[in-house]
């Protein structure tokens, strides 16, 4: 298993995908990169780093937890082009990872080549989705057999006062089909997520949406931010406004798609990124 070393010597961890100009990938949700798989096949068309954050997978767990930190990660990400012996990365990130995707180009906007940000959290620049826009994409899916109590456990959480029963009711809204795989693809996830590692993410000081912004907005590299139709979690209204702060973006929405849109449609979704990434 390839590994480095963080600047507080913490042992870092990733995956190696394929062959060619590697394309660094930063999971989401503080959990290891194995959900991502190899993007539905883009390992294909470039060589796929896979991180495991700190805390996460094959990476080991600091002695200071609060570097667990979206802003003190950027450190890691750093450390890892150096290890790779990068001049420029190519930069790939899903939803949480699009935070630390954002922060590392805010401070290193030199470093990358090209960033591509899959159905991406935009906590970092400070845009959040109405609970009225969630609801509306939601109802994309009311023909579908399982919507009406999935429906109803949004409304209590749009309301504020969901239970745990309810977030587990709305898992079908994250994946453009509610079928086998999709539920595999749930379940395989179970143990793979660090929640402590969560909870200070996002901590106090995390994040100067205002400043992030300002950043981005003199980053002139090429950006992809890639939205699902149907994804609950980013819906495309949020991400069209994150990609706005670029002035080099190109926003994509996958036709029938949630948030883990390689598996919806693989050959759609390696077609646009594997383009995009060249």
């Amino acid at each position: 298993m390839p590994a480095y070393s963080a600047p507080d010597e913490t042992d870092l961890a990733y995956h190696v995908f394929g062959e060619g100009v590697p394309v660094v990938c930063l999971p989401g949700g503080m959990q290891d990169s194995d959900y991502l798989g190899d993007l539905g096949g883009l390992s294909a068309h470039r060589q796929l780093i896979m991180v495991d954050p700190r805390g996460t997978g094959r990476s080991a767990t600091p002695a200071d937890a609060a570097s667990y930190r979206c802003d003190r990660l950027v450190d890691d990400v750093e450390a890892l082009r150096e290890h790779l012996g990068l001049d420029r990365l190519d930069l790939l990130a899903h939803c949480a990872g699009a935070n630390l995707a954002a922060l590392y180009v805010a401070r290193h906007p030199d470093r990358v080549r090209r960033l591509a940000l899959i159905t991406p959290s935009t906590r970092a620049v400070g845009f959040e989705a109405t609970g009225e826009a969630r609801t509306a994409t939601a109802e994309l899916r009311k023909d579908e057999p399982w919507y009406p109590v999935a429906a109803a456990a949004l409304a209590s959480i749009v309301a504020g006062h969901a239970t745990g029963d309810d977030w587990t009711a709305i898992d079908p809204f994250f994946y453009g089909r509610w079928d086998a795989a999709a539920q595999a693809h749930l379940a395989a996830q179970v143990g793979h997520r660090n929640d402590e590692a969560a909870a200070v993410f996002g901590a106090e000081g995390a994040f100067d949406p205002e400043a992030t912004r300002a950043a981005l907005a003199a980053f002139e590299a090429p950006v992809l931010l890639l939205a699902g139709e149907v994804d609950l979690n980013s819906i495309p209204g949020t991400v069209a406004e994150f990609a706005g702060l670029f002035p080099n973006a190109e926003f994509v929405v996958q036709p029938d798609a949630g948030h883990y849109p390689w598996l919806d449609d693989a050959g759609r979704f390696v077609t646009t990124t594997a383009t995009f990434l060249g």
